[in-house]
């Protein structure tokens, strides 16, 4: 509980995230054009509903793990966050200057998974794709994962991540360049956030 209480001025900085993250509403549109990247490959790509559960797990997924983070290891989980305000804010760049889409399937059925998958839909409109944020956050959580040394927490963000990744493509959310570019994009944000000498208060060693 000390611990937790002593943490809460870092975990507070991940209201970062959905400030920045306003400027995902104010681009998934078509207004600049749009373009499609779509291949064949892509196109023989199932849609797979019940893959709709791994793909709305995102949400809470992403905090808990930063969550966790920021509780076992301050320099690591200040590294990841910032790998993801950087990666978020190239996205919006790209989707800034090149708009892609992906096309969804008609949706039959009132399952819970159709239902849910309708929901998905209706709030975040086929825009805003290429990079994956989606893929882009949950890689990170990969890359940020691996400096814990338990092995079962590393299980389970490697199995979660992994899980989510490929249902952005069950769901048609995503196509296979999207994942590309978003793991491409992971990698170099992660490595560049290592490189930046970050200066927050009460951890010494990143001062």
């Amino acid at each position: 509980m000390r611990k937790f209480k002593t943490n809460i001025f870092h975990m507070l900085s991940l209201i970062s995230i959905p400030i920045v993250n306003v400027f995902y509403t104010l681009l998934n549109n078509s207004n600049r054009g749009v373009y499609t990247i779509i291949t064949e490959f892509d196109r023989n790509i199932p849609f797979l509903k019940e893959f709709i559960i791994p793909y709305i797990i995102w949400y809470p997924f992403i905090i808990f793990t930063l969550f966790y983070l920021c509780m076992k290891n301050l320099k690591t989980y200040y590294r990841t966050l910032f790998s993801i305000i950087l990666g978020l804010l190239l996205c919006y760049v790209t989707y800034y200057v090149f708009q892609t889409t992906v096309p969804r399937p008609v949706l039959y059925g009132d399952d819970t998974f159709t239902k849910l998958t309708k929901v998905i839909y209706y709030f975040d409109k086929p825009f805003n794709c290429f990079p994956s944020i989606h893929v882009l956050t949950s890689y990170l959580m990969i890359k940020g994962i691996n400096f814990e040394d338990n092995l079962l927490i590393k299980v389970f963000v490697y199995t979660v991540s992994s899980l989510i990744i490929i249902s952005t493509l069950f769901v048609k959310q995503h196509v296979v360049l999207d994942l590309v570019s978003a793991i491409l994009l992971g990698e170099v944000v992660f490595f560049l956030a290592g490189k930046v000498k970050l200066r927050v208060p009460f951890i010494p060693d990143m001062e």
